[in-house]
């Protein structure tokens, strides 16, 4: 985990490390599967909290590149698609055929304010569990954060992250969202060039 201090207010940004990411989506699907969607669609597609009570089983599509999920009203009102790991879509769309609201009701029925509570509590878990302070500092806007950072971090292409997540400039993506860069990532870029 990385934590840096917030400029303009008290706490921190989190940045997740790969294994802590799998711990709090298992530690969400102990609790549900509403919970298990919300908690997967920030971790692994990079959703926002208000938009992830937005996202119906219709939103879900398989395209030529693999699984999305359409974000029909991000920040600002604007569309975008990201992508959507197999085994989120398999379980999105096994969930949509067992409950009985149909294909336009939102997936995760419940406040904003809910799935932020869902984050706070999976991280005060873990901080039972670890110790880690930093896990009382846990946000449902740190997923999301982690997300564009362990994309890039994978060598995605910078363009191509901020388009998934609905960053529309580099400064505000490098300067908000973008972490520290793992080891892994530091020591390949190292290797690409032989005056290092």
């Amino acid at each position: 985990m990385h934590m840096e201090d917030y400029d303009d207010r008290d706490g921190r940004k989190v940045w997740l490390t790969r294994d802590e990411v799998a711990d709090v989506v298992a530690d969400a699907a102990d609790d549900g599967t509403v919970q298990r969607i919300a908690i997967g669609l920030m971790a692994r597609s990079g959703l926002r909290s208000a938009e992830v009570v937005d996202v119906t089983p219709a939103d879900v599509d398989e395209t030529p590149s693999g699984w999305v999920v359409r974000v029909q009203r991000g920040k600002g009102d604007k569309y975008r698609e990201t992508p959507l790991p197999d085994s989120m879509a398999a379980t999105i769309n096994a969930y949509a055929d067992v409950r009985d609201d149909g294909p336009d009701n939102p997936l995760v029925p419940r406040t904003t304010r809910t799935v932020r509570d869902w984050v706070m509590a999976i991280g005060d878990r873990r901080l039972d569990e670890t110790g880690d302070v930093g896990w009382s500092h846990l946000s449902a806007h740190d997923l999301r954060r982690t997300w564009g950072t362990l994309l890039v971090d994978d060598e995605v292409e910078p363009g191509l992250v901020m388009e998934w997540g609905g960053w529309e400039d580099w400064e505000t993506f490098r300067e908000a969202y973008l972490g520290t860069y793992s080891t892994k990532a530091k020591t390949r870029a190292r290797g690409k060039v032989d005056w290092l």
